[in-house]
């Protein structure tokens, strides 16, 4: 080639291309992933469950169960737990929210990986509950919120995901 001539780049060679490897890492790997929710009120949106902020949190529509809020951890990963929070505030009184956990490959079929049960968020403990999952492939991970005795929506200040 003579001075001043750039080469064309070399065309790409079809066919599909390899997804980069999902690497779970370590602890929390919800957080800084991309949350939504059947609704919500005001300005407490789904991406303050995945924020790393608990005094920040999610509350859904009053009065109007069931609702949910759901993180795409953006790739399929055996899971081992979640832990769920609520604001660490004394001004939060101790409330049961019934829930269970879903869990979908593709975002629209979902299955059931824990059922519907009633977690106790107590602020002596620091209103934080943890609950067990199978080891099943999951990208994303569902709460289904039907009932909360502290108020009549779903509310969730962190939810952290944690692989296997």
């Amino acid at each position: 080639m003579g001075t001043g001539q750039t080469a064309s780049p070399s065309p790409s060679p079809s066919g599909s291309t390899t997804p980069p490897a999902c690497n779970p890492g370590t602890g929390n790997i919800a957080q800084g992933k991309t949350a939504t929710a059947a609704g919500s009120t005001q300005n407490y949106g789904a991406g303050n469950v995945v924020d790393g902020d608990a005094n920040s949190y999610w509350e859904s529509a009053n009065s109007a169960f069931p609702q949910w809020v759901q993180v795409d951890l953006g790739c399929a990963l055996g899971l081992s737990k979640v832990t769920l929070k609520l604001p660490p505030s004394g001004s939060w009184a101790t409330r049961t929210e019934t829930l269970s956990v879903q869990g979908s490959t593709d975002g629209s079929s979902f299955s059931t990986l824990v059922g519907s049960a009633g977690y106790t968020f107590d602020p002596a403990t620091g209103n934080t509950v943890t609950i067990t999952l199978p080891a099943t492939p999951t990208r994303f991970v569902r709460l289904n919120v039907t009932g909360n005795t502290g108020w009549p929506a779903g509310q969730l200040s962190e939810f952290q995901v944690f692989g296997s």
